[in-house]
């Protein structure tokens, strides 16, 4: 069997094994490893489950999404309620500064701007907004800066970084390679899955003190 077609059935099962996604009304497509989704769902909380489930997939380099969010017409709500019910949960959120975030709403379109100190709680505020009902699509804007030099010392940081990424269970953390330069992170190398690639990038950020990570891993065949 070709392996494009091998690679399909795989995120289709996935797709199928993942409770928070309706597979049936999801199209998936893959070629040379990149994969394409494709259909409607009934929250913007559904679509990232999507592409998250198709991350774990082996053999997927890359991901293509072409969900579109369609909200059943009870579920529908006006941008100001919208807006309301995120500031909200945001300030219910003890992970996230609230008072530092801005957001703006515009045709269900929910846009997160402002300054946190940890990628933490950047992560954090998208994911309170992503479970909102309503809610077709978020924009993260918010920026990570750091208040102290806590990763001044870049061979301690680049240390800390790869003691986690040997933590995890995972992912194989042999064939990435960390670089720090004063607050920022470059990851180098390669890694089995897509979802592999992901963790090593949170892995980086999670470290005190970093100001930018630039991902230069790719995924294996």
């Amino acid at each position: 069997m070709h392996d494009d077609q091998v690679l399909r059935e795989a995120v289709m099962a996935e797709l199928e094994w993942e409770p928070r996604v309706n597979a049936v009304h999801i199209g998936v497509t893959a070629k040379d490893g990149v994969v394409t989704l494709s259909g409607i769902v009934d929250s913007f909380a559904e679509k990232a489950a999507a592409e998250r489930a198709v991350g774990r997939v082996r053999g997927v380099r890359a991901v293509a999404e072409e969900i579109e969010v369609r909200l059943p017409h009870e579920q529908k709500h006006a941008d100001e309620e919208i807006a309301e019910r995120a500031l909200r949960i945001l300030a219910w959120d003890i992970e996230v500064p609230h008072e530092r975030i801005a957001l703006r709403v515009e045709h269900g379109v929910v846009t997160l701007t402002g300054q946190v100190s940890r990628f933490f709680q950047r992560e954090a505020a998208a994911a309170d907004i992503r479970r909102l009902g309503g809610v077709r699509g978020v924009v993260n804007l918010i920026e990570v800066t750091p208040n102290h030099r806590s990763g001044a010392d870049a061979e301690l940081v680049r240390q800390k970084i790869e003691a986690a990424l040997r933590r995890s269970a995972e992912m194989e953390a042999e064939g990435v390679r960390v670089e720090v330069n004063d607050g920022r992170v470059t990851l180098h190398g390669s890694v089995r899955t897509w979802a592999e690639r992901a963790i090593a990038e949170s892995a980086a950020w999670a470290a005190p003190g970093v100001q930018q990570v630039t991902d230069e891993l790719h995924v294996r065949p």
